[in-house]
């Protein structure tokens, strides 16, 4: 039997409160409704799309979290960050982010994208890229969707942390970085010694 429209966006409320990242396709499922239904519920609601709930949620926790860097200078939108562990980020590749002639995705942002969670995933109030070994796997295109993903490997020479990012569209990895970062606070205790 199905639920009442008013039944169900109480639900979706509900459920989408709990979480926040669940797509529009998942809760068509869910709710065995199509997806414009949704997007319509979710208008009715002033609920906004995945994309602006990833980011609200983003600004509001990590605002108060990353130190190195603030949010807004972060190419790509962080979904998880656990400062010096692991970060995630999503760049959605744009008319403004490829050749115009080929549209593939210029190298510069993709290495953006890893080297500002690299740094944003550093606990210190300063932290620089001091070296970085890259690799691009294949071209990204017009359209895709890149999932970095940082995690801090331990530390490299001079005691200086080692991030390695690597990004995935579709699962497929596009990119891989070895970022050897500077922090602050690194030599503030090299000088105690």
């Amino acid at each position: 039997m199905k639920k009442s429209k008013k039944v169900r966006q109480e639900e979706l409320k509900t459920k989408i409160d709990h979480t926040p990242f669940i797509t529009d396709e998942e809760l068509a499922k869910t709710f065995g409704v199509s997806i414009q239904t949704i997007r319509l519920d979710r208008m009715e609601l002033g609920i906004p799309e995945l994309r602006e709930r990833i980011k609200s949620v983003a600004t509001q926790e990590w605002n108060e979290t990353v130190k190195a860097l603030p949010v807004e200078e972060i190419i790509g939108e962080v979904v998880d960050l656990e400062l010096d562990d692991r970060a995630i980020s999503i760049l959605d590749i744009r008319p403004e982010h490829v050749f115009s002639r080929n549209h593939i995705a210029r190298g510069h942002y993709l290495f953006a994208q890893a080297n500002s969670l690299a740094v944003a995933l550093i606990n210190d109030e300063l932290a620089l890229t001091a070296q970085s070994e890259i690799t691009f796997s294949r071209p990204v295109k017009l359209g895709e969707r890149v999932v970095a993903k940082a995690t801090v490997k331990g530390d490299g020479e001079k005691g200086r942390t080692l991030v390695n990012v690597h990004s995935y569209v579709d699962n497929e990895e596009v990119f891989a970085g070895t970022f050897e970062m500077y922090r602050s606070n690194q030599q503030k205790e090299m000088d105690r010694e």
